[in-house]
């Protein structure tokens, strides 16, 4: 079970959530050496990292672009009021292309996060998004550039007060 409560971070710990970010596959004994100590103290401070719910996955990341889908979405979402949302969710859980989903304030229900192969791919995505009974109306922007990509690492620097 993670431990959801707010952590602060040494400068250890800031060391080696940088390294891992930088070389996911250094491993324990890559990263002691790298770090300059004792293999014990890097998996006792990753084993405390993970507990805390700070690294969340060791598992690679994986770019949609790669995969084939250069298009990137982000749709709002809205949704029949009274339903709680839960079925929609459901539903788009289960679409591939649908890849993050976010309960949000403001003229939406739900901000969702979408790639496709193109944009006749995307049309059919937000058709089978949209195809459930609870969502009312839908709004889409495409993405033109990605400026700044998804980033934790500066956050690190801000953790340790």
């Amino acid at each position: 079970m993670i431990d959801t409560l707010p952590m602060s971070i040494d400068e250890l710990d800031a060391k080696l959530l940088t390294l891992l970010e930088h070389d996911p596959g250094i491993g324990v004994l890559g990263a002691s050496r790298e770090l300059g100590v004792a293999r014990g103290t890097v998996q006792s401070r990753m084993d405390k990292l993970v507990a805390k719910g700070v690294i969340r996955s060791f598992a690679p990341q994986l770019d949609p672009v790669g995969l084939g889908y250069p298009v990137v979405a982000f749709s709002t979402l809205e949704i029949r009021q009274g339903t709680g949302g839960g079925p929609v969710v459901d539903h788009i859980g289960g679409i591939p292309q649908v890849l993050e989903a976010h309960t949000i304030t403001g003229s939406g229900d739900l901000m969702i996060r979408v790639v496709a192969r193109d944009n006749a791919d995307l049309q059919r995505v937000i058709d089978e998004v949209v195809v459930h009974p609870m969502v009312e109306r839908s709004s889409t922007v495409i993405c033109l550039s990605t400026r700044i990509p998804y980033r934790t690492l500066p956050l690190v620097s801000t953790a340790g007060g």
